[in-house]
Order: structure tokens, then C-alpha cells, then sequence
């Protein structure tokens, strides 16, 4: 009987060793798409004149790097046919530039990139967004009392529906943490964004930005953030493989494109952790 076990005792050690064993699933890699992050922001109190659109393309689950695209052409037109036009400054950056760009707000604004011999196109408005107005600090937050939680406060405009998306950034987490929310509870009142974790500790610092945007790329947000798992993550660890945004293939719908066209009015605000 105490051979038998201890057979048995080494075949269950030998079973969870062999549990350990990393194993590597072949999967199927479909052909690769474009993204565009034509994100337009004009942050409070500067020209706004500077932009940058990225393009890259998708790539497969375990590849840990983007592909960049080159040679597109990428334009956006204002509601008054002004032509910007965003350049690729360094070749096979997939960085497209422009310097003189011209916020304003509530203008629509039609984005056109012209890639591989297909046109896309977007239009948006450029949305404006509250000033940061102060801050607050808790040391008992979250559900063991023992997290620090900074909250800044700014004023809805209570004369329309708003959106809005808030970007956290610190030394704790190697990427920002996002999360969208709208007036609908809120109409015309005070509101606030903020961030909590246990990990914070005086001395840090967090950039806080606040930006305007609207009801179709709130939709979108919300989407991207449950699919990351979610509702204050970044959305922007791996590329937004299954959400389409509002950039239409004029050449060939059926080949869409991933990403989205963006205009909004930011305010940045850093706070330290007292």
C-alpha cells in the first residue's frame, strides 16, 4: 500500500509540474487593417496650430509591435474650404504633421487620407470644454479606507447635453486611465472627474485633462473601455480591433478602417499629492 501511494503521489506531482507548461495556440491572423487616430486636440490657452494623425494597421495577437503606415495623404478641409495638410516629417514614422492648423469652435471639419489607393473620409465639429475650476484630496477612499482620492471640479453648461472624456495620468500606471461620462444626472450643475489608487503617495504627480467631445464619439468610448475590461482603463493597450469609428472607405466600404475622427477643446490641469 506505501508503494502504491507513493506512485500515486508522484504521478499527481508530476501532472501539476507538467501544468506549468506554457503553451502557444496557433491562431488564424486576419488580414491586417488601417487604423487612423486622427485625434485633434487644441488644449486651453495655446494656438492649437500643432496636430499629429497617426496611421498604423492591426497585427497579430502576440506580435508586441505596430506596424506604422507611410506615404498616405491626409488633408482636413474647415466648413470654410480651408485646407490643412499633415505631412509625414519622418519617413516610415507613420506620424503625419501639420503647423497650422486652425481651431475653431464649432466648426465642422471634414478629415480626407488617401492610402494604397483608397480614399477615407470623417466629419466632425470641434467641441469646446469647461475650465478646471479646483481640486480636492481624500486619504480614506475606496473599500479598505486606504486609498488616496484626488477629484477635480469643473461647470456643466447647463444650456445643452455635454459629453466629456477625462485622461489620468501618473507613476503608478504605465499608461493613462480614461473614462467618459455625460450631464444626463447633471445638467447645468458642478461635476467632477477623478482618480484613486492605494499605491499614490505624496509627492506624485497626476495630470488631469478634461476634453469636450460628442455624443457619437462618447458612444464610441464606452465601447472601446468595455471591451478593455474596464470602465476607467486605457483603451489603447492593443488596437481597437472590433469597434469601427465614424471614418468611412469611400473607395470600397466593405474595407473599413478602425479609428476615429476627433476635434476637441482640452484643459490640462496638474495636481501633486499632498
Amino acid at each position: 500500500m506505501k508503494k502504491i501511494a507513493t506512485i500515486f503521489l508522484f504521478t499527481v506531482l508530476l501532472s501539476l509540474i507538467s501544468c506549468e507548461e506554457v503553451i502557444n495556440v496557433d491562431l488564424d491572423t486576419a488580414p491586417a487593417k488601417l487604423v487612423i487616430d486622427a485625434s485633434i486636440d487644441w488644449e486651453k490657452g495655446t494656438p492649437g496650430t500643432t496636430q499629429i494623425i497617426k496611421l498604423t494597421t492591426t497585427t497579430g495577437y502576440y506580435s508586441n509591435v505596430v506596424p506604422s503606415v507611410s506615404g498616405a495623404t491626409i488633408f482636413i478641409t474647415s466648413g470654410s474650404d480651408v485646407v490643412f495638410n499633415f505631412n509625414e516629417e519622418v519617413p516610415n514614422s507613420g506620424l503625419y504633421l501639420c503647423t497650422t492648423f486652425a481651431p475653431i469652435i464649432g466648426e465642422t471639419y471634414t478629415l480626407t487620407v488617401i492610402h494604397a489607393g483608397e480614399t477615407y473620409t470623417a466629419s466632425e465639429k470641434m467641441i469646446p470644454v469647461p475650465t478646471i475650476i479646483n481640486t480636492s484630496q481624500r486619504d480614506d477612499a475606496g473599500f479598505g479606507l486606504n486609498e488616496i482620492e484626488v477629484k477635480f471640479f469643473f461647470q456643466d453648461d447647463g444650456q445643452e447635453n455635454n459629453s466629456y472624456l477625462t485622461k489620468s495620468t501618473t507613476p503608478i500606471n504605465v499608461l493613462p486611465e480614461y473614462f467618459a461620462f455625460d450631464d444626463r444626472y447633471a445638467q447645468g450643475n458642478e461635476m467632477f472627474g477623478l482618480y484613486t489608487n492605494k499605491d499614490l503617495k505624496p509627492g506624485d504627480a497626476i495630470e488631469f485633462c478634461l476634453y469636450g467631445i460628442s455624443k457619437q464619439y462618447f458612444n464610441y468610448m464606452r465601447i472601446l473601455l468595455a471591451n478593455a475590461g474596464t470602465s476607467n482603463g486605457s483603451p489603447f493597450q492593443t488596437p481597437p480591433a472590433t469597434v469601427r469609428g465614424n471614418i468611412i472607405n469611400q473607395t470600397n466600404e466593405s474595407n473599413y478602417c478602425l479609428g476615429y475622427f476627433r476635434l476637441s477643446e482640452v484643459d490640462k490641469f496638474q495636481y501633486i499629492v499632498q
